[in-house]
């Protein structure tokens, strides 16, 4: 073999040792990329269908102390706009009670909303975030404990099925004019960057009933 063959028997070894590479380099970013989607996904359907249960188990109660200086638990149901998307307080009977002889009942106080917070990389990302209080008091839109569910997030809505009128709403407040029921479903909607597409997002959409609609009145069923 002359130098002249040598020469170009390297260089047709490197050109395909150069296409091996970068198909598989191609391949293995495109199994990284899925596979970053994938838990992403399993990630939001877990916090959505999470969302869903605890929301089905809402209520209201009319038994409040007609001393307002005596009150010291109030139920309540709040949807409404507030910051970059919707926000919902509400109690319900979905707590887990953890520890054995915990003081603690399957009551709750539960919020859901959208606000901002600075990652590792020092830029200020949306995220969604879950407030829990594990007794319900006379502030149930305040205080407990918050943790974060979903990173990155572009929309987070909340509508609700006005079962009188059959129209879907912006806002539920029984602090208002709904002082006694509850609305009959929730739609909940989530959107998310696409870690396949820089340009697209991903959209989450589920609706949940509420079997309790009207609020709890034990007067009602004594005998």
């Amino acid at each position: 073999m002359t130098l002249i063959e040598a020469m170009i028997s390297i260089a047709i070894l490197s050109l395909v040792m150069t296409l091996v590479y970068g198909g598989f380099s191609q391949t293995m970013r495109n199994r990284a990329i899925m596979e970053a989607s994938l838990d992403r996904s399993h990630v939001v359907r877990v916090a959505m269908e999470r969302m869903a249960r605890e929301v089905s188990q809402a209520f209201v109660s009319i038994h409040v102390n007609p001393n307002a200086t005596l009150v010291t638990v109030r139920t309540v149901f709040h949807g409404r706009r507030e910051g970059p998307g919707s926000r919902l307080d509400f109690t319900s009977f979905s707590h887990r009670r953890l520890f054995r002889d915990a003081h603690e009942s399957d009551q709750n106080e539960l919020g859901y909303f959208l606000t901002h917070t600075r990652g590792e990389d020092r830029h200020d990302t949306v995220v969604l975030v879950r407030r829990e209080s594990r007794r319900i008091d006379d502030t149930p839109e305040e205080g407990g404990q918050l943790t974060v569910m979903i990173e990155d997030v572009r929309e987070f809505t909340l509508r609700y099925l006005d079962p009188l009128s059959q129209q879907w709403v912006d806002e539920w407040d029984t602090n208002g004019l709904e002082t006694n029921r509850l609305p009959s479903q929730v739609m909940i909607r989530l959107v998310v960057p696409s870690l396949a597409d820089e340009d697209d997002d991903d959209v989450f959409t589920t609706r949940t009933w509420i079997p309790i609609t009207w609020a709890l009145n034990h007067a009602a069923y004594a005998p």
